[in-house]
């Protein structure tokens, strides 16, 4: 009788434990994951440490050793088309976006297109937003009117690093749409107040995602002693030196953040991606910009072995060095799919449980491409800027360039043999040239009647 009862607690102990195992289990181990997006500003190839820069980058490199390195990430050439179509997935160029929204442009994002963020929500998802917007220069269409629920940072394109002006003096800096005045170098401050998020403002009953888009390496320049002094001896030139301690700067950066992760035990279920916008610019000349505080750079970023900078459609202004990092999930790996910023928006839904993509998103979900290496069938990617079009398809790049008053300019590349451009095979592959040609005016038929109408 008493080894009965014995057994009959055990049985019971065993049955209690089992029921309370999946509680604690859903707990530690959320179903879905957080996001931390990490953008860096006209970054180059050749601007980060694991492409072989001289620049040193410790900390991007350590995602990209433990991570999937992206290693055809395509972007658009310039800021705001980038950013468009990463929190749309599509083209930004269906919106009108193809060029950088500037000076006193009433441009934004539409409304009736369903944003990142916002299809976040509907899964439950907290969202904030550290640094430039730059789809929308009025606080009316900030980050707030496209679901974000906490922003701070800017408005514009371009800074300058402590007053936080635009260009032309226009007010930018703000916390979630009300301009505000503060101290402190941009990188820095984006980075305390992700950290200060990160630290006091999370719900713990919600997943989260973050951005932090950063003004670096963007002129103008401005970066204390202490970040160029590492390169006094490797690097001649004072302006690409001031472009190398940006980068500098943003990788500490970056760095705090892993560290914050770590320290609130969020690093284990977060998804790390890190990426830059467009490809690099060679140099600035100012003008009259910032009331001419500042000087021109002769030297600025590094797109080798790629060609051409930021604004064509060129390798060098849309293949941007990107990584996905998630710790146990993903493997140290060189992706060679060929993937758009587009793709990025269906992914991340996907990860966060969402059962539906909106009917907008043109990209896909890669995410089994980027875990097992594994083809992506039958994609095609469409890049608009302002100075040309271009369709990818692999091993193929068809690149038009029309001209108001002299005839279109076609461009075809093996971008597989031939990465940096440099043979134009148009007349010796007619058949490839015209599919390319029809995949092409197709997509651009697509696009907004304002940038398609005469003139454009």
């Amino acid at each position: 009788m008493k080894s009965l009862i014995i057994n009959s607690i055990v049985a019971l102990s065993t049955c209690f434990l089992s029921f309370g195992q999946p509680k604690k289990e859903k707990n530690n181990s959320p179903a879905t994951p957080n996001f931390v997006v990490i953008v860096a500003d006209d970054a180059g190839w050749n601007d980060v440490g694991y492409n072989g820069s001289e620049i040193h980058t410790p900390n991007i490199d350590w995602l990209a050793k433990n991570g999937a390195q992206l290693n055809r990430l395509y972007a658009a050439p310039t800021c705001s088309p980038s950013r468009a179509s990463f929190f749309t997935g599509r083209p930004s160029s269906r919106m009108g976006i193809v060029a950088p929204i500037s000076d006193k442009s009433n441009l934004s994002l539409p409304s009736d297109v369903t944003t990142l963020p916002q299809a976040l929500h509907q899964q439950n998802y907290q969202t904030a937003l550290f640094g430039k917007w730059h789809l929308g220069l009025n606080p009316s269409s900030g980050p707030k009117a496209y679901g974000f629920d906490y922003s701070y940072g800017f408005l514009h394109g371009q800074i300058d690093q402590y007053s936080h002006e635009y260009k032309n003096g226009d007010p930018s800096w703000h916390r979630n749409g009300e301009f505000i005045t503060e101290k402190g170098h941009v990188t820095d401050l984006v980075e305390n107040e992700a950290i200060t998020w990160l630290k006091t403002k999370i719900d713990p009953s919600k997943n989260f995602y973050i951005q932090l888009s950063y003004s670096a390496p963007h002129f103008p320049l401005q970066e204390e002693d202490k970040w160029k002094k590492p390169y006094l001896k490797t690097i001649k030139n004072n302006s690409r030196r001031d472009y190398a301690a940006a980068m500098s700067h943003l990788d500490y950066s970056i760095g705090q953040i892993l560290k914050t992760l770590k320290k609130q035990h969020l690093d284990k279920n977060t998804v790390i991606i890190f990426m830059s916008d467009n490809g690099a610019m060679d140099k600035w000349n100012p003008g009259n910009q910032y009331q001419g505080r500042h000087a021109a750079n002769d030297v600025l970023g590094n797109n080798f072995p790629l060609r051409d900078w930021k604004t064509s459609n060129y390798e060098g202004a849309i293949r941007v060095p990107a990584i996905i990092y998630w710790k146990n999930k993903t493997n140290s790996s060189l992706n060679n799919n060929y993937i758009s910023v587009t793709d990025l928006m269906p992914t991340i839904l996907s990860l966060a449980g969402a059962k539906s993509i909106p009917k907008t998103v043109e990209g896909q979900n890669i995410w089994n491409s980027i875990i097992t290496k594994d083809s992506i069938p039958n994609q095609a990617i469409y890049i608009r800027g302002h100075l040309q079009e271009s369709i990818i398809e692999k091993p193929w790049k068809l690149i038009r360039t029309r001209h108001t008053n002299a005839p279109t300019v076609f461009e075809l590349f093996n971008i597989e043999k031939d990465p940096e451009e440099k043979e134009n095979l148009v007349l010796t592959n007619s058949s490839i040239t015209n599919k390319l040609k029809q995949d092409l005016e197709i997509q651009f038929a697509k696009d907004s009647k304002e940038v398609n109408s005469a003139g454009e």
